[in-house]
């Protein structure tokens, strides 16, 4: 195949920044740097990082969709006055003075990802950071400031667009997004608990709209029950609500061995759970997916992970974990039981 035609068949964009480099540089944090600088040169020598997107700063009207102007103001105020990295006082989010700058660039460039992605009914990855799915209306925490995905989702509401599904595979649960949603915007994460932040223990309806938890034992679970877990809920979830557009919060810290998070799932889960993101994509959303990045701490497995969902999205047949449904453990085969019966009333 003539170089030309290669490069045509990656299908997936990405939203690039130097900006989001900036966010405690020089700090001995796993939510470093390195996850977008490093990340970003492996996909380019790869080919894989050819089509970008240039990010943007979110509006104050845009944040204030999601988050309440005394925390915007709170964030402003006190990274702008630091000489040296602390802990911004609403919780554990470190920051420096550079971060409420990054961090609106973070959200603008989860914004222009689902532009993006909507104009051209494709798959766009926002390769961004700070992560947001813990930040809450009124404060940050876990690693985040803004919530990246949720002021994504409303940005596209408020330009006329219609339902939302946020997917997080991430190995914590989305607090923060789950705090925001109703209104259009659905919610579906599978994490570890109790772990980190000890929320997301039951499904249930807000509205017309659905949350559907499925926790993980966080001592692990096989590659092959992650799959079939994202491969039995998403199709149930995408059903019952009908979204037109997926957003992914894209944590990749449920991989083997990552220092934050480790499910002991292995790292080519990616190419499976990416191909089912693909389907409901284009059966609902006519092809629009954005993808966020939210954790992964381990360079190569960020890196890996990202690799194989551009190729999911690329065209060509992908070999894959065999999806192993029997393989759940009972408790997660109960909550996926559980919001079935929920999911069902929803679509109603």
């Amino acid at each position: 195949m003539p170089p030309a035609q290669a490069r045509e068949l990656h299908r997936l964009r990405f939203v690039t920044d130097p900006l989001y480099g900036e966010h405690l540089r020089g700090v001995a944090h796993p939510e470093r740097p390195q996850r977008v600088e490093a990340v970003a040169a492996a996909l380019l020598s790869r080919g894989l990082l050819e089509r970008t997107i240039a990010a943007r700063d979110a509006t104050d009207e845009e944040i204030a969709r999601v988050h309440t102007g005394a925390y915007v103001e709170l964030v402003a105020r006190e990274t702008r006055r630091l000489k040296s990295p602390a802990y911004l006082s609403t919780g554990d989010a470190v920051v420096d003075a550079s971060s409420d700058r990054v961090a609106r660039r973070a959200a603008g460039g989860a914004v222009a990802a689902v532009e993006a992605c909507v104009a051209g009914k494709e798959a766009v990855f926002a390769l961004v950071r700070p992560p947001g799915h813990h930040a809450e209306p009124d404060r940050g925490m876990g690693f985040c400031l803004f919530n990246n995905v949720a002021i994504a989702a409303r940005a596209y509401q408020a330009a006329g667009g219609g339902r939302v599904l946020v997917a997080d595979f991430d190995y914590h649960h989305g607090n923060g997004t789950e705090a925001v949603a109703g209104n259009g915007l659905s919610y579906c994460s599978t994490h570890a608990y109790p772990a980190y932040p000890g929320t997301g223990a039951r499904s249930y309806r807000r509205g017309d709209d659905l949350v559907a938890n499925v926790p993980l034992p966080p001592g692990g679970t096989s590659t092959e029950a992650f799959v079939a877990a994202w491969e039995t809920l998403l199709p149930i979830v995408a059903a019952a609500i009908r979204p037109s557009l997926l957003l992914v919060s894209a944590g990749f810290d449920y991989v083997a061995g990552d220092e934050v998070g480790d499910l002991g799932v292995g790292v080519h889960a990616a190419a499976p759970i990416a191909a089912a993101i693909r389907r409901v994509a284009d059966e609902y959303c006519g092809g629009s997916v954005a993808y966020v990045l939210e954790g992964g701490y381990g360079i190569g497995a960020l890196t890996e992970s990202i690799a194989m969902i551009a190729r999911a999205h690329d065209g060509r047949p992908q070999s894959s974990a065999a999806a192993q449904p029997d393989a759940l453990p009972r408790s997660v085969r109960e909550s996926i039981r559980t919001f079935s019966e929920i999911a069902k009333e929803a679509a109603k």
